[in-house]
């Protein structure tokens, strides 16, 4: 699956790599779920992706919005945050997972943003995750989704699982896999890999039992780990 070939991320790339993401994108154009439509009337700013984020940690992708829709709706800069009890702010997210821990963390980091950073959030990977509570995920998807940058890789459970399915790497971690990716993965294509991946997760290569069948790309896949499929 994997061939030698120079390319802007790295030394190696994706066999089929262009026709594969062409593919996806033209498949799941107009896949749009009730957490898409929802998420549009959350106001998009660096610090709503981070809180969406770190709420999104453990959770179910349902579950994350409506949170998200909740608490942003009413607190959506680190001055509202600060004004809310946590046990307010427990109330708006639940039942996300940890919810009693993310409300005591959205708290503390609201606190050093207004500390800090004078009330923003740093338009810099090294400065967000030396942040208690902010790990490498969270921070690449906020320089990507918060701040529009091109030159990071965010990696969520359907972006780890679905590469080393394909067989395109073989990793254990996320960010192993984050690693990896930016060597394979031609940097042209780091902006839509979250995005289609998570879509793909959720709508056809599931985590259990994949629809395989119905798979737009199923003839470059490799099954690696893959049990049972429809």
């Amino acid at each position: 699956m994997l061939k030698s070939k120079k390319s802007g991320a790295g030394d190696m790339t994706i066999e089929h790599i262009d026709e594969i993401m062409d593919i996806l994108k033209k498949e799941l154009r107009d896949f749009e779920t009730s957490q898409d439509r929802k998420w549009r009337k959350v106001r998009r700013t660096p610090f709503t992706v981070l809180i969406s984020c770190i709420l999104s940690l453990r959770t179910k992708d349902d579950i994350t919005v409506d949170a998200s829709m909740r608490l942003l709706s009413r607190y959506d800069t680190p001055e509202k945050i600060l004004k809310a009890s946590v046990e307010e702010i427990e109330k708006l997210i639940y039942p996300v997972g940890f919810y009693k821990t993310k409300a005591r963390r959205i708290k503390e980091i609201s606190r050093i943003l207004l500390e800090k950073y004078d009330g923003r959030v740093p338009e810099s990977f090294d400065e967000l995750i030396r942040i208690k509570g902010i790990g490498r995920k969270t921070a690449n998807i906020v320089m990507m989704y918060g701040f529009n940058k091109d030159d990071y890789l965010a990696i969520d459970t359907h972006c780890h699982r679905i590469p080393n399915r394909l067989g395109w790497i073989s990793t254990k971690t996320p960010e192993e896999t984050e690693k990896e990716l930016k060597r394979k993965l031609p940097k042209k294509y780091w902006r839509d890999f979250n995005h289609l991946f998570v879509r793909f997760g959720q709508k056809i290569c599931l985590p259990v039992s994949p629809k395989c069948s119905e798979c737009p790309v199923r003839r470059f896949c490799k099954r690696v780990g893959v049990e049972r499929h429809r």
